[in-house]
Formats: structure tokens, C-alpha cells, sequence
């Protein structure tokens, strides 16, 4: 079994040798686009928000259609609540896409809420187990204050949220992938 492990390692390492040029583009480009989000957040929520709408609406339309070739199955009339659902999210983000970031906006702040309650409690119980459970609570802690900070902001916070925080987070992966990039310029011993 550890032989295993560590031919998929090997066969891992020299598939980013051998690529690491397209890891180091893709990275650049990633973070140049995340600074983009980051300095023009209002422009990214915006464009985030449409592109949202427009899978919700492209997919929810393929989706009806798929199930409507299918009607004589049983659930049929379950089965096409799901995809009528999506195409009209879509429809409405993408026809209000400023009402849309509004409630995108809302419900970011409500899963930073959830997520950030599980975390600390996964914290308590991993302070147990491991020594670095106070990464975990850190996290926790970073999640509830993004959503007081955007709930306390909102409506105004729509505008910044959802680009800033996608933003950064293009930032970190593509600062992550440059870096992968550059430890395998070296072949893998």
C-alpha cells in the first residue's frame, strides 16, 4: 500500500515538473485577476453576480429539458421543480443583477455565520486531539467577523463583499500555484 502512495507521489511530482510552466502562468494570471477584484470589488461583485445567473439559467433551461424527455418517469413533477427553481434564480440575477448581489451578499454573510459557528465547535472538540485546534477556532473567529462586517455594512457591503472576498481568495491560489510552480522547475527526486 505505501508503495502505492508513493509511485502516485512520484507520478504527481513529475506531471508539475513537467508542466510547471502552465502552473506559473495560471497562477500570475490568477493573482493579477484576484488584484483586479480586489481594487475594483464593486465591477467583480457585479460580474460574479452575473455569472451566477447566467449557470443558474443556462443550466436550470438544459435541466427542464432533460427532465421533460423524460415525463413518464416516476417524480417527474418533483423532479422539474428543481431546474424550473434554478432557471428562474437565473432569470432574476441576471435581469436584477443589482438586487441579486444584494441577496448574494445576504446569504454570504449567513454561510460565513454558519461555517464560522461549526468551525469553533470543531475547535473544541479537536482541542482534545491535536495541537493545532487553535487554527481552526482562528478561523472560526475570522468567519463570524466577516459576517458582522457584512451584515453591519449592509446593503452598502454588497458592493464590496463579494468581490473583495473573491478576490483574495484568487489571490491566494494563484499565489499558491506560482509557488508550486517554482519548487518544481526542479525535477522530483
Amino acid at each position: 500500500m505505501m508503495h502505492d502512495i508513493d509511485e502516485v507521489r512520484r507520478e504527481v511530482a513529475a506531471t508539475v515538473y513537467t508542466h510547471w510552466q502552465f502552473f506559473l502562468a495560471e497562477g500570475l494570471l490568477m493573482v493579477v485577476l484576484g488584484m483586479l477584484a480586489i481594487g475594483l470589488p464593486d465591477v467583480a461583485s457585479l460580474a460574479i453576480t452575473l455569472l451566477l445567473g447566467w449557470l443558474f439559467l443556462v443550466g436550470g433551461i438544459l435541466r427542464v429539458v432533460s427532465v421533460l424527455a423524460s415525463r413518464r418517469r416516476p417524480g417527474f413533477m418533483w423532479s422539474l421543480l428543481s431546474p424550473v427553481c434554478a432557471a428562474v434564480l437565473g432569470f432574476l440575477l441576471v435581469f436584477d443583477p443589482i438586487g441579486g448581489v444584494l441577496t448574494v451578499t445576504l446569504l454570504l454573510g449567513a454561510y460565513f455565520v454558519v461555517d464560522g459557528v461549526v468551525k469553533i465547535m470543531l475547535a473544541f472538540e479537536l482541542r482534545q486531539h491535536l495541537e493545532s485546534w487553535g487554527w481552526t477556532l482562528f478561523s472560526g473567529v475570522v468567519d463570524l467577523l466577516l459576517a458582522f462586517l457584512i451584515w453591519s455594512g449592509w446593503p452598502g457591503s454588497a458592493a464590496w463583499a463579494i468581490g473583495l472576498l473573491v478576490g483574495v481568495n484568487m489571490c491566494l491560489v494563484g499565489l499558491s500555484l506560482t509557488m508550486l510552480a517554482l519548487a518544481a522547475r526542479r525535477p522530483a527526486r
